[in-house]
């Protein structure tokens, strides 16, 4: 067995109702005087009150910032860094989706004032220390609050990623409870992005593909495969969001140590050009990069696939891969998301400057099963047009 890392969250905390111990958590944590990092829709949901009612109540000071945007740029976190610092917090506390936690992880090391965000930028580039740091997840997509990974919007559309262990937060705090108002087409986005961490996280060729990732990757997909279409369909429905929510911790603490690859890669520019949500523009590639790994990532997707799609069991070899691609584009159209990138309004002479796009993605694509040139990224963007 060849050698591997992998590195989690210290504290993860799971059950229904659990946003009830965040003061405690928060005060025997980091302190009596904390940062909320959370974002303008969380507010009007009314869970952010219910956050500040429990910090309150457990006598924590709290600065809050709800200025975070969907694929958050730089300035905003900078401004978050400098805010927490000038009020002198101890820790920091991300609350709502993956852009919230990315950005309340990057204030949390930012905040102590010994590192500058154009340097941390890359794989182990920030070395710490950070402020004690909380992570309470309102959807089930991102896995942010068990990755080491921040992801950043820099110029107009390009992304780039802060990845250190530094990054992993003390406490993950989940509470299926707060999943239930996501509407069916954020649930369906986000699920399907964790079920893409998944597949990416066991098909991996990083030299740090681990046997603890594919464990988690399969009991991620055999969670989430049974609820997607429960959840999207049913909001309410608390054994389905509940398996959405822990499914999706899984694929994330799968792809935290075993990288993502070409999906991500060819998604990101469809977020930064046209502020696709990262969950829907995973959705719109995946079939296609599937359809071109599977020459090379053959017997991962023969694997995976009945961990999904049980009755995918009876087929063998290639007639169970092209099924199992196939019915991943099947429970995205079932879910009611869009299919194509022409149903996203996006044009054909936009696809080459996506393809020379994604070539900037080299943190992921090195992860890629099968080597992506710039022609096949065209070709992958053609297939989903």
């Amino acid at each position: 067995m060849s050698p591997f890392v992998f590195n989690t969250t210290k504290s993860i905390q799971f059950g229904a109702g659990s946003l009830s111990r965040l003061g405690e958590l928060a005060l025997g944590t980091m302190g009596n005087r904390v940062f909320l990092v959370t974002d303008a829709g969380m507010v009007a949901t009314g869970i952010v009150d219910q956050a500040l009612t429990h910090l309150k109540a457990a006598g924590v000071e709290v600065t809050l910032f709800s200025d975070v945007q969907a694929d958050p740029p730089e300035a905003v976190i900078q401004t978050a860094a400098d805010m927490a610092r000038e009020a002198g917090v101890e820790g920091v506390i991300g609350l709502g989706g993956g852009s919230s936690l990315d950005v309340a992880k990057l204030v949390a090391l930012l905040a102590v004032g010994k590192e500058e965000l154009k340097s941390v930028y890359g794989v182990g580039n920030a070395k710490g220390p950070r402020l004690p740091l909380i992570l309470v997840p309102t959807t089930s997509g991102t896995g942010s609050e068990v990755t080491p990974i921040s992801i950043v919007t820099t110029g107009s559309s390009e992304k780039m990623g802060v990845v250190s262990p530094v990054l992993l937060p003390d406490i993950a705090l989940l509470d299926p409870e707060l999943t239930y108002g996501l509407p069916a087409h954020v649930t369906a986005a986000t699920g399907i992005d964790a079920m893409v961490h998944a597949i990416e996280a066991y098909a991996s060729a990083s030299a740090n593909n681990n046997p603890l990732s594919r464990t988690l990757a399969t009991q991620a997909l055999e969670l989430m495969g049974p609820a997607l279409l429960r959840a999207v369909q049913n909001g309410q429905d608390a054994d389905a969001r509940a398996d959405m929510l822990l499914g999706s911790m899984l694929a994330g603490q799968a792809f935290a140590n075993s990288p993502v690859a070409a999906v991500h890669a060819l998604a990101y520019p469809l977020g930064g050009h046209f502020h696709i949500p990262h969950g829907l523009s995973n959705a719109l590639v995946l079939p296609h990069v599937l359809r071109f790994n599977a020459v090379t990532a053959h017997h991962a997707y023969v694997d995976l696939a009945p961990h999904l799609f049980p009755d995918l069991a009876s087929l063998e070899g290639q007639e169970r891969v092209a099924a199992f691609c196939d019915r991943l584009a099947a429970l995205s159209a079932d879910c009611g998301l869009p299919q194509t990138l022409r149903d996203m309004k996006i044009t054909e002479d936009w696809l080459p400057k996506l393809a020379s796009d994604a070539m900037n993605q080299t943190r992921l694509l090195v992860n890629n099963p099968r080597p992506v040139t710039e022609a096949d990224a065209l070709a992958i963007y053609t297939a989903a047009f």
